[in-house]
């Protein structure tokens, strides 16, 4: 009977995030959910649970329990919750040596959109910072992110040169821990086949997500474009929940 409660408190608060019941973008707390549903606190708590492993929701320690905006702005392929992509250092361990180019490095106004998926306000700033990464020099991946200042104050055209996640977390001491993504193939651009090396017949793999710190706070995004021969990712799918 537990079982089938909290299953059915998921299933609700899913369909009332679909149709944008929560303006804020902010769950209600557990004892305002408590009390919403007639329920045990532990059957509200388990059902965060299921949601926050399904890339749905995050909790922001010390601000409550938010919307991931990557679920609403694409919900018919969010599939994917993992930990941080680690993307170099697969390759690193198979003796490739990887490098960065930086192509672009400014700051801009928040749009409306980053606003939204890094919880900024209206006048925020972030920088935009467009990259070349390659493996012995061989080019594999263009990478564009949005970084708030206001998280990040110390990046420079420098620092954005090696790991950005290794810096922040030497020079602040707080990690980016956890990454929501989508991931997807499409006909290459000019700039893709220009940068990636590729024919204009082939294809280019897509990754778009946000990435998160330790405390919850959305940390960055980020669109990917990848030769698509290193389009190959691997991940665990946990079946418990569905037990």
């Amino acid at each position: 009977m537990a079982d089938l409660v909290y299953r059915q408190i998921v299933t609700d608060l899913k369909q009332r995030i679909q149709d944008n019941e929560f303006n804020t973008k902010k769950l209600p707390d557990e004892r305002s959910l408590t009390e919403h549903y007639g329920v045990s606190r532990s059957s509200v708590k388990r059902a965060l649970n299921v949601l926050a492993n399904e890339g749905i929701i995050f909790k922001k320690r010390g601000s409550g329990t938010f919307i991931n905006p990557l679920y609403q702005k694409n919900q018919t392929i969010f599939q994917y919750e993992g930990s941080n992509l680690g993307v170099t250092d697969s390759f690193k361990s198979e003796g490739k040596i990887p490098s960065i180019q930086v192509l672009d490095f400014k700051v801009i106004p928040a749009s409306p959109e980053l606003q939204t998926e890094l919880f900024l306000n209206a006048g925020d700033f972030v920088y935009e910072i467009k990259r070349l990464r390659s493996f012995d020099e061989q080019p594999f991946m263009i990478e564009l992110g949005y970084i708030p200042i206001k998280v990040a104050p110390e990046l420079t055209p420098q620092t954005v040169g090696g790991s950005i996640f290794n810096f922040v977390e030497d020079s602040t001491g707080k990690a980016v821990t956890k990454s929501f993504m989508t991931i997807s193939a499409e006909p290459s651009t000019a700039e893709d086949q220009r940068l990636l090396q590729l024919q204009p017949v082939e294809p280019v793999g897509t990754m778009e997500g946000i990435f998160f710190m330790d405390d919850g706070t959305p940390f960055e995004v980020s669109s990917m474009r990848l030769h698509y021969k290193y389009l190959n990712y691997n991940t665990f799918v946990n079946l418990d929940e569905n037990k």
